[in-house]
């Protein structure tokens, strides 16, 4: 059976996350220890009117096994059913990823080397050009456990994580459904502010980051309201708080440090920093991980190129916790954050229907890959910079000034 907590957020991921449809075949992307929550999604997606509830389970124990005796040559090579499942979705389907780690530290005394070769570059890209794109109705919601909770309570605290986990997706609201509602209108209001202001960059500057990155036309800041190419809204993450573009891949000079750690690929990032010329990741460092980080930004030739610019301040739902949660759906939802990889269309105004060539004529980035990291925090200030070179205050003390 499922519990009233579970069933109240296995409905909030189908029908406020990702809008399931009736009829729509829902993939869901869990580690085997998030069974439990992708039993809720799926009574709620068949609930919901959906067609077929397809589980799709990794097992990180696994991919250590792998990384640790199998062949060099199988390292990152797709499982074919999966590369074909990738490349078959469309309208028809809805997708569901689940986040938080169930096994941190898994690979931490792997080489290095190996654990970013296992990655598949290949179904990931797959993927990562459906959702970009806007071809279906996606949402990256988390799964708390015990593992989870003690990187983030120190002890495994599961009740206490899903506390923590309920304030910052609005799931103890009296109503969930309006709740979310009420805030998507907030965050929208705060981007139509932002996007008054006709910015031609942003500069972040602060606690060894000086970075300056430039917005292209026709781009706005929007929320994680999104909606498909065929018209369908839906909520790409639970929890949300960010108002975010698409920068123009082009144009960032500067460094930036990152003020959270980052788990890309099961890997632990600490101490991230980048300096960029001309729009390109130039040169990265870190006090761990790099070997992950490199790996991803040598995955295709625009990876190491800007794909999103996002603001958040420290009064977020998931700042107001006070907690790290060392997983990145949650962290950027606490503060500004860029990412690497590929660019949103759907900020962009009519780059929905070029093609990839269009894309990065128009300045939106186009990879396999997209990696967002935190930049944002209380000794970061955030400007706007108009075409003259004035600037307008955004982000003071970890405060929006603007569209608050």
């Amino acid at each position: 059976m499922i519990g009233d907590r579970l069933r109240r957020y296995g409905d909030l991921i189908v029908r406020t996350g990702a809008n399931v449809q009736p009829g729509q075949t829902v993939v869901v992307f869990a580690e085997v220890e998030h069974a439990p929550v992708l039993r809720a999604v799926a009574d709620a997606a068949f609930r919901a009117g959906a067609g077929v509830v397809l589980p799709v389970y990794r097992d990180a124990h696994v991919r250590r096994a792998h990384v640790a005796h199998g062949p060099a040559a199988t390292l990152g090579a797709p499982p074919p059913h999966l590369l074909q499942l990738a490349h078959g979705l469309d309208q028809a389907c809805a997708l569901v990823d689940f986040a938080g780690d169930p096994n941190p530290g898994l690979f931490d005394d792997l080489d290095p080397e190996r654990v970013a070769r296992s990655v598949s570059v290949e179904l990931r890209a797959a993927l990562q050009s459906k959702v970009i794109r806007g071809e279906l109705n996606w949402v990256i919601a988390a799964a708390p456990t015990a593992a989870w909770a003690e990187q983030v309570l120190g002890e495994p605290d599961l009740d206490g994580l899903w506390d923590l986990v309920a304030a910052a997706t609005r799931l103890d609201a009296e109503d969930p459904v309006a709740a979310w509602a009420e805030h998507g209108r907030r965050l929208a209001a705060r981007a139509n502010a932002v996007n008054d202001l006709a910015l031609d960059a942003v500069r972040f500057r602060g606690d060894g980051t000086d970075l300056v990155v430039g917005l292209g036309p026709g781009t706005r800041f929007a929320w994680a309201g999104l909606s498909t190419t065929d018209g369908l809204p839906f909520v790409c993450n639970l929890p949300t708080e960010e108002v975010f573009t698409t920068p123009d891949w082009r144009r960032a000079d500067g460094v930036v440090r990152a003020t959270r750690p980052l788990l890309l690929q099961g890997v632990e990032v600490d101490g991230l920093e980048l300096r960029l010329e001309g729009g390109r990741i130039v040169e990265a460092r870190a006090r761990t991980g790099l070997p992950m980080v490199e790996r991803d930004l040598d995955c295709d030739g625009q990876a190491r190129f800007l794909g999103e610019l996002a603001l958040v301040d420290g009064t977020s739902a998931v700042g107001r916790t006070g907690r790290l949660f060392r997983d990145t759906l949650f962290d950027e939802n606490a503060t500004c954050h860029v990412a690497w990889g590929s660019g949103l269309t759907g900020v962009v105004d009519g780059a929905t229907d070029l093609d990839d060539a269009g894309l990065l004529a128009r300045g939106v980035n186009v990879s396999g890959t997209h990696v967002d990291f935190m930049i944002g925090g209380p000794g970061v200030d955030v400007d706007g910079l108009r075409a003259d070179g004035s600037a307008v205050p955004l982000i003071r003390d970890d405060r929006f000034v603007v569209g608050v």
